[in-house]
């Protein structure tokens, strides 16, 4: 998704936190009305009430764009059946909405999505892992969790970057939600001899391990 634009389709121009494309590599070009709108960009509809541009049922190529801040299971149906390619909650992050949206950009709306992390089959329409056939039954959070380290392919992941792409916040708040979460990720993990799969980084963070490693006891502490 490198080098990829999108269409801000909003009055706004300023893109909330937990849907800014730009932390995943994307460009923007913000469309504040129909009539600005390229119908060569994939775009990203502000369903916001504040911020929905008035003439969105004008808009053009509706299969490449996502809606977001779509709260109403029915609203987003009617958007649906409208033509939009997909539409989404207010809780999406930036990253399942790159995901998506990269879908639609390619013609690829149809397919299903999945990301491997070592031995489990990431499955982001079900939002959960599955492993010899058995789903993990993840939480939303660490399935963000375990995607976003796979996307990462082995690289570290600061503590900071987890908390913005994962929990959509910007400061490191003063509990440790983190660590709770890898803790009980690895402890699902660890049903089917999967819990080396997460591994603490000596200089801080996580990343997703290639094999089992003998690690000594205090490194896989959260």
């Amino acid at each position: 998704m490198r080098g990829a634009t999108f269409a801000w389709l909003s009055t706004s121009p300023a893109v909330p936190v937990r849907w800014d494309l730009g932390h995943a590599g994307w460009s923007m070009e913000h469309a504040p009305d129909a009539a600005s709108a390229s119908a060569a960009l994939p775009g990203v509809l502000d369903w916001r009430a504040a911020s929905r541009p008035r003439d969105w049922h004008e808009l053009a190529g509706r299969s490449r764009i996502v809606a977001v801040g779509v709260d109403s299971p029915r609203e987003r149906a009617r958007l649906l059946d409208a033509g939009l390619g997909d539409a989404l909650s207010s809780h999406v992050a930036f990253v399942e909405l790159g995901v998506r949206l990269a879908r639609l950009r390619h013609g690829e709306s149809s397919l299903p999505r999945s990301l491997r992390a070592g031995p489990v089959t990431l499955d982001l329409f079900y939002r959960d892992g599955r492993l010899d056939g058995r789903w993990l039954g993840l939480h939303p959070r660490e399935f963000g969790l375990l995607w976003r380290l796979a996307e990462a392919r082995g690289m570290p992941i600061t503590r900071r970057q987890l908390l913005r792409d994962v929990w959509r916040i910007e400061h490191p708040p003063e509990t440790n939600s983190l660590a709770v979460h890898v803790s009980r990720l690895r402890a699902k993990l660890a049903v089917s001899a999967c819990s080396w799969l997460v591994e603490t980084h000596p200089q801080g963070g996580y990343r997703l391990a290639a094999r089992p490693a003998a690690i000594p006891c205090e490194a896989q502490c959260a």
